[in-house]
């Protein structure tokens, strides 16, 4: 009987909303449930309308597990955009559809607005009144909402831009919009490229099998031991007291983010991409090696590809994009990277980057104008240019994640005048040997991501090519290193915060 009971409160426990412990990909209760989850989801692959509704009500298990109760703005939601789609696509009249598009915009960026930047403007009120008149709320920031709430209004618009046609069944939308390998970090999936394969037959070829595998370990060393590791060891703590270091671990600790939010965010994709492949879907590539970039331009062709052609698509273009005049293509960029970064976050540190980016972006459109000879990306540069233009690309990056990451803009000038002014290389070889792991790790991820793709792509394939029970092997050698290393608890994804 007490077997029993103690069942019930650990499967209570399983079932219950832990503000502390959300469900993420890299802990092992989710490798649990996805197992179990699996399993009964390959007995219902040829009974396409159970199978849609059995993935929507683990998707929204899933979102509750991470937000609690707040999973119902995602039903909200889906409900007020599936309505308006069919309301956009059911009018003849154009002022009628603009009206109803907007209805969507204000109602998704109105949700957006109200759990991320409340607080935000109070503060900002009560700058500019020289006093604390309007009291901070105690308001709840959803899991990943800026991620849905961007990819369900972009459904609004491409049916009032007559890209796609307006779902007939409620509950297609839905699995489009809760469907929770991508729900709460992405990538930004586009309706006209999922949609059309909801209710096709479940699918899952050998060659599918393997590169999920291969993506959910690579997603699995990149996120839990590269950048949990480096996290949690150095780069916390330099950016927590950078006065106490010296110039040459500030740099490191700005490295060693900049490998940490990529190996963090781009494991976090290729997990997402690896699970959508096990269950027959396929996503589009999110990141492709950034820091190779040659130029800002090519940077945000490869970072964060979802949102960054959300950004393009959606306002950019929008506002004009490059169709009316230089001047104002300058601005558009400078507005639209602004408010990519404000979506980051509610803090000037968000709005600073943003702007950073967007001048830069801004500068590289001028230089491509006065100079004949200059190009956009790097594959079309001789070797040398490649290089200047990558060293310079990669330390605006750098700036930028320094700007992303410290609290405030203290910890930004005594960073930097560390750097200036306390760099010390004699102690170089002291750091390197107190922190071995870090920097073998930091070697690592960087050499990871620098490894030409040919050779890259043939590991992948050899990886693929390994038998059944090989790359289960490799699999359960990766686990047993996570939890070799992995601190205490689980290390949320950064942009879960988003």
């Amino acid at each position: 009987m007490q077997q029993f009971e103690e069942l019930l409160l650990r499967l209570k426990e399983i079932l219950s909303y832990d503000s502390s412990a959300p469900l993420i990909f890299n802990s092992g209760l989710f490798l649990f449930l996805f197992v179990a989850f699996l399993a009964l989801y390959l007995l219902l692959r040829r009974t396409t309308t159970l199978r849609i509704i059995y993935v929507i009500a683990f998707s929204l298990f899933f979102y509750y597990k991470s937000s609690g109760i707040y999973f119902l703005l995602l039903v909200f939601a889906a409900v007020s955009d599936y309505i308006i789609s069919h309301a956009i696509a059911g009018s003849s009249d154009p002022k009628t559809k603009r009206r109803w598009v907007a209805a969507s915009v204000v109602i998704n960026l109105g949700m957006l607005g109200y759990f991320k930047y409340t607080n935000f403007f109070i503060d900002i009120a009560n700058s500019l009144a020289g006093g604390g008149f309007l009291e901070f709320q105690n308001i709840f920031l959803p899991v990943g909402i800026s991620f849905f709430v961007f990819q369900s209004m972009s459904y609004t618009i491409d049916v009032y831009r007559n890209q796609i046609q307006p779902l007939n069944r409620f509950t297609d939308y839905l699995f489009y919009l809760s469907f929770f390998p991508q729900l709460v970090a992405g990538p930004i999936v586009r309706a006209k490229d999922f949609i059309p394969q909801i209710r096709k037959p479940v699918e899952v070829t050998e060659r599918m099998f393997s590169g999920a595998i291969g993506l959910i370990i690579i997603g699995l060393i990149k996120k839990a031991i590269i950048s949990d590791y480096i996290s949690l060891n150095f780069v916390d703590r330099i950016f927590d007291e950078p006065a106490l270091y010296s110039g040459f671990e500030c740099l490191m600790g700005i490295y060693g983010y900049a490998l940490q939010i990529y190996c963090d965010f781009s494991g976090y994709s290729d997990m997402a991409i690896g699970i959508a492949l096990l269950m027959g879907f396929r996503f589009p590539k999110n990141f492709d090696a950034p820091y190779k970039s040659a130029t800002i331009t090519e940077f945000w062709r490869r970072w964060h590809i979802s949102l960054s052609s959300w950004l393009r698509d959606y306002l950019y273009i929008s506002l004009g994009g490059n169709r009316k005049g230089k001047l104002r293509t300058y601005l558009n960029l400078l507005i639209t990277m602004v408010l990519g970064g404000l979506w980051h976050g509610a803090a000037i540190r968000f709005v600073l980057w943003g702007a950073l980016h967007g001048v830069a972006l801004a500068l590289h459109k001028v230089w491509l104008r006065i100079n004949p000879w200059a190009k956009a990306s790097g594959e079309q540069m001789n070797p040398l240019s490649r290089v200047l233009g990558w060293f310079v690309t990669f330390h605006v990056v750098c700036l930028g994640w320094l700007l992303f990451r410290a609290e405030d803009m203290q910890t930004v000038q005594v960073m930097l005048y560390q750097i200036a002014n306390s760099f010390n290389t004699a102690i170089i070889p002291q750091v390197i040997e107190g922190y071995k792991a870090v920097m073998g790790l930091i070697v690592l991820g960087y050499g990871m991501h620098f490894i030409p793709k040919q050779i890259d792509d043939d590991l992948m394939r050899k990886v693929g090519g390994a038998s059944f029970w090989w790359q289960v092997a490799m699999l359960v050698i990766t686990a047993w290193c996570v939890m070799q290393i992995k601190s205490s608890d689980i290390q949320p994804f950064i942009y879960f915060q988003f």
